[in-house]
């Protein structure tokens, strides 16, 4: 494919993840030659405000999905599962539900790891937020270290339930300043000055299916179908970025200074690792920023020379969404 001009399409163009699509091929000058955001009837003839200018909206039909070159899908996985395969047909499709993160002829890409996987697929997974970000700090300790086993404890934050998430939180967090009831309809209880261990359906084995997804996913992503990792997942009351303590046992010795050699080097990782002077992953700094931060490195006490634990945060609307996303069709229309 030529990677001049190209058509791109957007489906969702308007939620959390759809802005930050077009923000970040405008950001990162990926080739877009003409730009088409398509939407139901309900949205169909609005118009948006976008940083290529002022942009209508189209009404969605697969005829239409399918004249452009590469479309991404930032909707329901419903949507996608339904309307995906016949864009495919014609487009490089990369879609941001959890539609085919599990199937096995669907590629789940992070392009530090796997991109090559996107130059001969037309419908293309991006994967979940918290195992994106996971899988970009993991990976250059699984290369040079490999990895036998991955514990993972996560701090999610509220706009990982979209923008109603965010609206919930806001509206939690002023309610209980004036000392009235913190509203709870997104999530199962009130977010707003708490945390909460439950993020997705429970499963028979008492894990949540978004625990299980980091399980699932890593797997997948590294090419490692017998990894064991687990998962505990929590959301937490901040607004965008979330964050996760990891704890891995390794085949080979490792020491926190290899590590962190490892992951100096590492493309899409920001070492940030001097708690001397109280520098380390947060939130507050990882937002809005393309890599993931990684710090907190040190042995691990139980598995000792052949143990870490570390410390993430990642930007989930960008590396866990959006960015990654653009980095695969990047991937498939490189040289």
């Amino acid at each position: 494919m030529s990677a001049e001009n190209l058509h791109v399409g957007v489906i969702g163009a308007t939620g959390a993840v759809g802005v930050e699509l077009i923000n970040v091929m405008f950001d990162r000058n990926f080739p877009v030659g003409e730009l088409t955001l398509f939407a139901s009837e309900r949205s169909a003839g609005k118009t948006v405000e976008t940083k290529y200018g002022t942009k209508t909206i189209a009404l969605f039909s697969v005829e239409e999905a399918k004249q452009c070159d590469i479309v991404f899908l930032a909707v329901s996985g419903d949507f996608a599962k339904e309307f995906a395969p016949q864009i495919a047909e014609g487009a490089l499709v990369i879609d941001n539900s959890s539609a085919f993160r599990l199937n096995d002829d669907v590629p789940l890409i992070v392009p530090e790891i796997n991109g090559d996987l996107a130059k001969t697929a037309k419908l293309i997974a991006n994967p979940n937020c918290t195992t994106a970000i996971a899988a970009v700090a993991l990976w250059p300790l699984h290369k040079a270290f490999g990895l036998k086993k991955v514990i993972v404890s996560t701090y999610q934050a509220a706009s990982g339930a979209g923008q109603p998430g965010m609206n919930e939180l806001r509206e939690g967090l002023a309610a209980g300043l004036e000392g009235k009831p913190v509203p709870a309809e997104v999530f199962a209880h009130p977010l707003a000055f708490n945390v909460i261990p439950h993020i997705d359906s429970f499963q028979e084995n008492g894990y949540t299916r978004e625990e299980m997804k980091v399980t699932w996913k890593t797997r997948k992503i590294f090419g490692e179908p017998n990894l064991p990792v687990s998962c505990t997942a929590v959301r937490i009351p901040t607004e965008r970025t979330h964050s996760e303590a990891i704890v891995v046992e390794t085949e080979k010795v490792v020491t926190p200074a290899a590590a962190r050699e490892a992951l100096a080097n590492a493309k899409g990782v920001k070492l940030v690792d001097d708690p001397a002077n109280n520098v380390y992953p947060m939130p507050i700094n990882a937002t809005k920023q393309y890599d993931v931060e990684v710090g907190r490195i040190r042995s691990n006490l139980i598995f000792g020379d052949h143990g870490l634990e570390l410390f993430v945060a990642g930007d989930q609307l960008l590396k866990g969404a959006a960015l990654n996303a653009v980095q695969i069709a990047e991937a498939y229309i490189a040289d």
